[in-house]
C-alpha cells in the first residue's frame, strides 16, 4: 500500500521509467496484451507513442484487468450480474456497447455497493444508524398570545424622535 502510495506522489514521466522501464517498454507491453482490431501493431503502436504517459498507465491497467476478467464478453456479463441485471438482454446489449474502462468502473462501483450493503447486514444495521440524521424535537404548538401591554418611551427616547422627525422635515423643506 505504502508503494501505491508513493507512486501516485510520482510524475507521470517517473512512473512509466521505473514501473516499465521506459515509454517504449510500455507501448510495447500495451500492445502485446491490447486487441488492435483492424490495425496492424506497428500502426498502433506509432499511435501509442503520441499518447500522455497518464493516458498509457490508464490503459494498460484496463487492458491488464479486462484480461484477468476473460475479455470483453466476460466483463459485460459479469458487470450485468454483479448489477442484478443479468437476465435483461437489452441491458446487457447496452452494456456491450461499452468500453471496457467504463465496464470496470461500473462493475467496481457495483462491488463496492454490495460490500458496503453485506457489511451494513453483518453489523445488523448499525452503520446505517451511525450514518442516520438524529430525530427532531416535534415543532411546538402555536398558541394564540395575548398583546403584550405597549411599553411607554422614556423621555429621552421622546426627544430623540422628535429631533430624527425635525431633521427629516427640514431636509425635505429644502429640496
Amino acid at each position: 500500500m505504502a508503494a501505491a502510495a508513493e507512486a501516485l506522489k510520482q510524475s507521470p514521466l517517473a512512473r512509466v521509467k521505473d514501473e516499465f522501464g521506459g515509454k517504449d517498454k510500455l507501448v510495447d507491453k500495451i500492445v502485446g496484451v491490447l486487441d488492435a482490431g483492424d490495425e496492424s501493431k506497428d500502426e498502433l503502436r506509432k499511435r501509442l507513442l503520441g499518447v500522455a504517459n497518464t493516458k498509457l498507465i490508464r490503459l494498460f491497467s484496463v487492458a491488464t484487468r479486462t484480461k484477468q476478467a476473460g475479455g470483453h464478453d466476460k466483463l459485460v456479463a459479469s458487470t450485468a450480474e454483479k448489477l442484478s441485471r443479468g437476465k435483461d438482454k437489452d441491458y446487457v446489449e447496452k452494456l456491450d456497447g461499452f468500453s471496457n474502462g467504463r465496464l470496470l468502473d461500473m462493475l467496481q462501483a457495483a462491488e463496492g455497493r454490495s460490500a458496503g450493503a453485506a457489511a451494513a447486514k453483518a453489523n445488523g444495521g448499525a452503520a446505517k444508524a451511525a450514518h442516520a440524521r438524529p430525530a427532531r424535537a416535534p415543532k411546538p404548538v402555536a398558541v394564540a398570545a395575548k398583546p403584550a401591554a405597549k411599553v411607554e418611551k422614556s423621555a429621552k427616547a421622546k426627544k430623540s424622535m422628535a429631533a430624527v422627525k425635525s431633521a427629516r422635515a427640514k431636509k425635505s423643506g429644502k429640496r
